[in-house]
């Protein structure tokens, strides 16, 4: 699709415009580049957990947080499933191998709270263990908030009609097809069953302590920014004084000479 078009039909859906968005973008990563230095600053050790509906937009979101920031201090968590060794350990045992020492920010993308979701749903977990997972879960995450890390967790929802346009979107779309796996599809069939795991998760571990923060996703551009602003409105932080920054005179040649060595170039095609 091309620039126009994406223009048009943000005009015609009342979307926020491109240049809109990245205005305000550009602002909220300043912030969040600030917020990076005082964790930092402060040995601050937080969680940000994302959970969702498929293609409701957390890669996206994730992605614009993490952006201007050093991975060394935002860390992105994406686990696979589990192998057979870690199948038989205690279920958070291997998240908790990735929690935060003293000043980073580790975002999860899908968490524990895939037994509450497509474990449940699919059927890849029994019943005991589902029912156990919402019971432990609000004791679990009480420690983790007493062991002094600041735990956030955003749920990303969809109406059926923006999901179903999105995945046939991808469908048509060679860039991102590999994002429509068989149990993403089975996911859009299944809405009501996702629709009544989110409840009951909710039910359950949506706490003062650890509430659950959800985002309207039907606008992608607005929810991101909405994600970030709230983000950034969380973890209170003083900015910090910045030295200026000055590039001194560059170091005499001394009689260097670049080597006649062909390199192994990139042919220029554009």
């Amino acid at each position: 699709m091309s620039k126009d078009n994406d223009k048009n039909q943000e005009e015609q859906s009342g979307k926020m415009k491109r240049k809109e968005f990245e205005r305000e973008l550009e602002k909220l990563q300043v912030e969040l580049v600030k917020l990076q230095r005082w964790v930092v600053h402060e040995g601050l050790r937080v969680i940000i957990v994302f959970e969702g509906r498929d293609a409701a937009g957390k890669g996206g979101t994730i992605k614009r947080i993490v952006d201007r920031v050093s991975p060394r201090v935002f860390r992105v968590v994406a686990l696979p499933t589990p192998t057979e060794r870690e199948k038989s350990e205690m279920y958070i045992q291997r998240y908790m191998a990735h929690f935060p020492a003293a000043g980073e920010v580790i975002i999860f993308d899908r968490s524990w709270y895939n037994r509450a979701g497509v474990e449940h749903v699919m059927g890849f977990c029994t019943d005991q263990q589902y029912e156990a997972f919402l019971k432990d879960t609000p004791i679990a995450e009480h420690f983790i908030v007493k062991n002094g890390i600041i735990l956030i967790k955003y749920w990303l929802e969809v109406s059926e009609e923006e999901q179903d346009r999105r995945f046939k979107a991808r469908i048509q779309d060679g860039r991102k097809i590999w994002k429509l796996s068989p149990m993403d599809v089975e996911s859009h069939r299944r809405w009501y069953d996702y629709s009544r795991a989110r409840d009951a998760m909710f039910e359950a571990t949506d706490t003062d302590e650890s509430p659950w923060y959800v985002i309207n996703s039907n606008d992608k551009k607005r929810a991101r920014l909405n994600c970030i602003a709230h983000l950034l409105s969380l973890i209170p932080n003083k900015e910090l004084p910045e030295e200026e920054v000055k590039l001194g005179k560059r170091q005499s040649p001394n009689g260097y000479k670049e080597p006649d060595t062909a390199y192994h170039l990139v042919p220029e095609v554009y």
